[in-house]
């Protein structure tokens, strides 16, 4: 099985600690990880903003970054929604203004083998339970591409339920969205903060020590309010508490 892992650019620029917590899962359960140098964005900012043309020279970066491989996981639903929905219709949008099908070969090429972290676990690893060990209690967030396009459900909290020692606390208004939605927060900055303080109001009345998502952009956002009101709940990404062991404990 060859496996690459594709690090997104908000985990590389922002938190390159769940990247590297997320090679660390993948090692520990056995998988060998490589890191394609060539990868970059896979194009999302551009085409949610409207710029599908200048989106195209990403997927095709994409496919040829990974190429080769069996698996390309990500610690990223969001990123993992773009090309599983969105690469699609950039292949099909480019054949009907008779471009070609070079797009749609290069989606095609890395729709069936890009995987969410806790999907592959759960889906390909066939794992709930990954050894892992992190004493905390923690709420959960599932964001909206995860939760909406990919369809994630129940696998994250099955994987944190089995983590040693983590009380997992219920969210109120979980499967609300948080307000971030890329550039919706830049564009629509006022309905963001109102959605965002819903969010994190509710994810504090759970007293729970880790706010706790699979998508750091959610996070990025979550974790700004709460760190502006002063209070005590810090975020986390699903990876890094997955990757905390006994041995090597997180916090």
């Amino acid at each position: 099985m060859r496996v690459a892992l594709f690090a997104t650019c908000v985990n590389d620029a922002v938190y390159p600690a769940t990247a590297v917590a997320t090679v660390k899962l993948l090692e520990r359960l056995g998988v060998e990880v490589d890191f394609p140098a060539a990868q970059t964005c896979c194009g999302q900012p551009q085409f949610n903003t409207g710029y599908r043309r200048e989106t195209e020279p990403l997927v095709h970066r994409m496919a040829r970054a990974f190429e080769g491989y069996d698996y390309v996981v990500t610690p990223s639903g969001s990123c993992v929604a773009m090309v599983r929905d969105n690469y699609p219709r950039i292949g099909r949008k480019a054949r009907v203004e008779g471009r070609g099908d070079t797009l749609a070969d290069a989606s095609n090429s890395l729709v069936p083998k890009t995987f969410e972290l806790t999907e592959f676990l759960v889906d390909v690893l066939g794992v709930t339970d990954v050894g892992a060990y992190f004493p905390h209690e923690v709420t959960y967030h599932p964001s909206c591409h995860g939760l909406r396009m990919l369809g994630l459900g129940e696998r994250p909290r099955h994987l944190l339920e089995a983590v040693k020692g983590l009380r997992l606390v219920e969210l109120p208004g979980a499967e609300e969205c948080c307000g971030f939605g890329g550039t919706f927060a830049v564009k629509n900055p006022d309905v963001s903060a109102a959605m965002g303080t819903d969010k994190i109001r509710n994810s504090l009345s759970t007293g729970a020590e880790m706010l706790c998502g699979a998508d750091n952009s959610c996070l990025m956002h979550l974790g700004g309010m709460l760190r502006r009101q002063g209070a005590p709940q810090r975020t986390l990404h699903i990876a890094e508490i997955l990757a905390s062991t006994e041995e090597e404990p997180l916090v």
